[in-house]
């Protein structure tokens, strides 16, 4: 463990300066040079001012010393960091909405979130859909597209995205950490095209979104990135049989990835989840966040890569 990013007693004092005494995921992508990070469920002191989603920005990362927010995405007169995108906050109807994962194209930022229609038990919950939120003007305000969406039994209701040879691609699981994970691409300037999506087959790229599986369940929430170090991808999850978060590695996104090899476990942070590596090249160290349960906060870790003979 690096650092503490949330919470009170983090060196970013979100409860003092956000009203953010507890929050969880903490996945990132850059924008205009800086490093935004968007988290889940965000509380204030004994779960007041709940927000689905929060966004902070980093303008300076230096990961080896923490993680020091530059600031947050503030609601307008006061209130602390502001909610991203809204929901309904209704048990059995839509009990929160939480992005998933982002990515900027140009000046456009998007998220990709899930309508959660309600959390049932650890590392289960049901979904109503998921899909493509965007933002023009550096993430004060979201729109929620109403036509890319994927249906409550995708295979797309969590993605990683990964940007590479001139496409976008969606590493995608279903809702929960219990099934194994699909592939689909699309053009940068597409996104906001169903038609334009292509799903990996197994063989080729087709319409279908009927995807193959190219790594096995379970998995939960997930991160894929490129490695100069290890010239190959790497993708990290929530391998909850496990009560591990692993790492695979592959020369091609299509796969086959390697098998799992154990980065940390529940035995040494209990109730560990949602590991996401930052996307920055750092050689053999490989910076993630982790979310634990009980304390409901994210935390920097760091592991090390070394290579096989």
């Amino acid at each position: 463990m690096v650092a503490q990013v949330t919470g009170a007693a983090s060196s970013n004092h979100t409860l003092a300066r956000w009203d953010i005494a507890g929050a969880d995921l903490g996945h990132s992508f850059w924008y205009r040079g800086s490093l935004y990070m968007v988290f889940g469920d965000t509380f204030g002191p004994s779960s007041t001012n709940w927000r689905s989603n929060t966004m902070a920005r980093i303008d300076s990362p230096r990961p080896a010393s923490g993680l020091r927010f530059t600031t947050m995405l503030t609601a307008r007169g006061g209130g602390g960091a502001a909610e991203l995108l809204g929901s309904l906050k209704v048990a059995g109807i839509e009990q929160t909405v939480i992005p998933t994962n982002g990515i900027a194209v140009g000046d456009r930022m998007y998220l990709h979130y899930m309508s959660v229609r309600q959390w049932v038990i650890p590392g289960r919950w049901t979904i109503n859909y998921s899909g493509l939120a965007y933002s023009d003007d550096g993430g004060r305000t979201w729109v929620k597209d109403p036509v890319t969406r994927w249906g409550a039994d995708s295979n797309f209701g969590q993605v990683a995205f990964v940007r590479s040879g001139g496409y976008v691609y969606l590493f995608g699981i279903a809702a929960g950490r219990f099934g194994g994970v699909a592939l689909a691409r699309v053009a940068p300037s597409q996104m906001l095209d169903p038609e334009a999506y292509r799903y990996w087959s197994g063989r080729a790229w087709a319409r279908s979104r009927a995807a193959a599986t190219v790594v096995t369940a379970p998995v939960g929430e997930l991160s894929v990135r490129w490695s100069a170090f290890a010239h190959r991808w790497l993708m990290m999850y929530l391998d909850e049989s496990r009560a591990a978060i692993v790492l695979r590695s592959a020369s091609s996104l299509t796969g086959p990835w390697s098998a799992e090899q154990v980065v940390t476990t529940a035995a040494q942070y209990p109730e560990l989840y949602a590991p996401y590596m930052l996307p920055m090249d750092t050689g053999s160290k490989v910076y993630f966040t982790m979310s634990q349960f009980g304390s409901y906060e994210v935390y920097l870790m760091r592991t090390s890569l070394t290579l096989g003979r």
